[in-house]
């Protein structure tokens, strides 16, 4: 563990409130495109270098092209991440030809869109796996590493369905409330040991996986992907004394709150 690591009770690094991150080292996952993409490449253009974790390796070096043209590192790392044998070598190779790490976006996600009585049980499981499972064997194999920060961060990509049963997406919904509960979970786990657990929870983002299950937003104005990277930026950047826990977004045409 890290001689300057933080208290729980105070967050500034050698008396300094946290907020440069240049130098620090991040894994993302669905690295290759939508959100991922616009996380990886803007924690790049903050100093960054970037482990890219996704399923298409062409996707990967594509975001990796982006990245190294901000002047940082690009790792790409695929992974299925249904396959819980696959996390634990991944985390094995961070640690194997990284040595570290400082930030840790779970951004993986998968979704259809049927009602319950429609979805099968391969699809429940499917979607498990990626959006609660994975996140949870990575942040537990990883942990060791974040720990050896002076300054880790863990940022999960929820949903707004963590917080409100829309229909036909029962499978999705109860993925997200796993999700957050595991990360309000292990936020109070480690933030005495100087960690940080945060959730972004959006509501439709212009996605290909957006776009598929919900062809009815279809022309309607969305939350952008580099949206999400403003809000992973500012958890990043503002580690001080007032903590952020969440940050929601919803689209500008959806009713407030």
């Amino acid at each position: 563990m890290g001689q300057n690591r933080p208290s729980f009770s105070g967050t500034s690094i050698g008396g300094e409130v946290h907020t440069d991150i240049s130098g620090e080292l991040a894994l993302v996952t669905g690295a290759g495109s939508g959100i991922g993409r616009a996380v990886a490449t803007r924690l790049a253009s903050l100093g960054c270098d970037v482990v890219l974790v996704g399923r298409t390796v062409s996707k990967l070096q594509q975001t990796a092209a982006e990245v190294r043209a901000r002047g940082a590192q690009a790792h790409c790392m695929p992974c299925d991440l249904t396959d819980a044998d696959a996390i634990v070598r991944l985390a094995q190779r961070v640690r194997r030809e990284c040595g570290r790490l400082d930030i840790l976006v779970n951004n993986a996600g998968v979704m259809v869109r049927k009602r319950l009585e429609d979805t099968t049980t391969a699809e429940l499981d499917a979607i498990l796996a990626t959006n609660v499972r994975a996140p949870f064997i990575l942040c537990r194999e990883l942990l060791p590493l974040l720990l050896e920060s002076n300054a880790a961060e863990i940022v999960n990509v929820c949903s707004v369905v963590a917080h409100e049963g829309y229909p036909m997406q029962a499978a999705y919904a109860a993925s997200k409330h796993a999700l957050l509960g595991m990360s309000k979970s292990l936020a109070n786990e480690v933030y005495e040991r100087g960690v940080r657990v945060h959730v972004v929870s959006p509501g439709g983002v212009r996605t290909d996986m957006v776009g598929e299950a919900r062809p009815d937003l279809a022309g309607v104005p969305m939350i952008e992907p580099d949206d999400m990277a403003d809000a992973v930026e500012y958890l990043l950047t503002h580690r001080s004394d007032a903590v952020v826990d969440e940050i929601r977004l919803h689209r500008s045409t959806k009713a407030p709150f």
